[in-house]
C-alpha cells in the first residue's frame, strides 16, 4: 500500500505555507445585546483575529471556543474580553469556529479575519475539556 500525503490536522505543511485569508463581520449593531454568534469557517483556520469594531460601545463583547451554554464557558472565564473600539485578539490555533458574544444592554459590531488551511472542517475535532468548558 502507498502512502500518499495530503493536507490534515497533522500535516506540518498545512500550517507552514501562508494560509488563504478569509474576512466576515457583523456591520455596526449586528450583534444585538444578549445575543452570540457562531463564525464557522469554510475550512480548518491556522490563525484568528476578532476585533470590536463600534465606536460606540461602552460594553465587552466576548470572544470564546464554544456556546456560552456549553460547560462553564463564562462562569470559568473560558473567554476574551474585547472592551473598546478596534480593541483585537489574534490566536495562533487551529479551530473550525468561534463564538462571538454580547452580554451587555447594547448591540456592537465586529470583524473577523482568518487563515485558513487546505484541510477540512470535517477534520476538525471538537474543542472542549480544560480552558475551553470545564
Amino acid at each position: 500500500m502507498a502512502f500518499k500525503y495530503g493536507a490534515g490536522l497533522g500535516s506540518v505543511g498545512s500550517y507552514q505555507v501562508s494560509g488563504v485569508p478569509w474576512i466576515t463581520g457583523s456591520g455596526g449593531d449586528g450583534l444585538p445585546a444578549g445575543a452570540e454568534h457562531k463564525i464557522t469557517f469554510p475550512s480548518v483556520a491556522k490563525s484568528v483575529l476578532v476585533m470590536l469594531d463600534d465606536p460606540t460601545t461602552t460594553e465587552p463583547i466576548k470572544v470564546h471556543f464554544n456556546p456560552t451554554g456549553s460547560g462553564n464557558v463564562i462562569g470559568g472565564k473560558h473567554f476574551y474580553p474585547l472592551t473598546a473600539n478596534r480593541d483585537a485578539v489574534s490566536f495562533g490555533v487551529k479551530c473550525k469556529e468561534i463564538y462571538i458574544s454580547n452580554s451587555g444592554s447594547a448591540a456592537s459590531g465586529y470583524i473577523v479575519v482568518a487563515e485558513l488551511t487546505g484541510i477540512s472542517s470535517n477534520e476538525m475535532f471538537t474543542l472542549t475539556g480544560s480552558g475551553l468548558t470545564d
